[in-house]
């Protein structure tokens, strides 16, 4: 059986990262047998990174990596009935998610003096309390270091959130009233949107990604409708919600 390896629970949700999220969402949607298990520390993963897929003997890090390792395996099942300007559209929206906004997710937790305790008590509380400070700013400069090596770290504060708003207008302007991107069952890039926005909407406390994102209605509704009609949620759920 796969054995799919993500974060564990932090911030109120039960699956922390869009990336992770994304690809529980399609094992799911496509009846693949998984068994799920948690890694801490995301430099124990070979790419130093979560989500990893261990399968048949090999180990598949990277989410998208992963999608095309079960599409081989579901006989294109990932990607079927798309046509091929669909799936050129999906790519599209996957790297608006993945490769810009998702920085500026990561920069309202990590980057912002006032949230940085949560990131402490939700990521780094494995490590010893003597060396805990230690390590988790040693963490936050290398998160800094990337987002302005990826060019958003640059840009005040200010440009960063007019950034994201654009970024969630398009997303706004892309998704269905109803149904979803491509017809009435949702697929990878479904998945990817509604993961990423998962945790813009349902991140315990409240960011500054948090309170922009609740702006967009529609892309909340679609966020909720993705979640509920595969029956993987982001948050933790409590009795009333299950």
């Amino acid at each position: 059986m796969l054995e799919l390896v993500t974060l564990p629970p932090a911030f109120g949700m039960r699956n922390v990262s869009p990336f992770c999220l994304k690809i529980e969402m399609l094992l799911t949607a496509l009846d693949v047998p998984f068994t799920p298990s948690e890694e801490a520390n995301p430099g124990k993963a070979p790419k130093g990174k979560l989500p990893y897929l261990v399968a048949e003997g090999q180990t598949i890090a990277d989410s998208e990596l992963i999608a095309e390792y079960l599409d081989g395996i579901t006989d294109g099942g990932v990607y079927a009935g798309m046509t091929s300007q669909q799936k050129a559209h999906g790519v599209a929206l996957t790297r608006l998610a993945e490769d810009h906004l998702y920085w500026m997710v990561v920069a309202s937790r990590w980057l912002d003096d006032d949230w940085w305790p949560n990131v402490v008590s939700g990521f780094f509380h494995i490590a010893p309390k003597p060396v805990r400070p230690l390590v988790a700013g040693l963490a936050r400069r290398q998160v800094r270091q990337t987002f302005n090596l990826q060019g958003l770290g640059r840009h005040t504060l200010k440009e960063q959130k007019e950034f994201a708003a654009r970024d969630l207008q398009a997303l706004e302007d892309a998704v269905p009233e109803s149904g979803f991107l491509f017809g009435e069952t949702p697929n990878i890039f479904d998945f990817t949107i509604a993961g990423m926005m998962a945790g813009a909407y349902d991140n315990q406390p409240a960011t500054w990604i948090t309170e922009l994102a609740h702006s967009y209605k529609k892309l909340h509704a679609y966020t909720e409708r993705v979640q509920e009609t595969i029956g993987v949620y982001g948050r933790a759920l409590d009795k009333t919600d299950a």
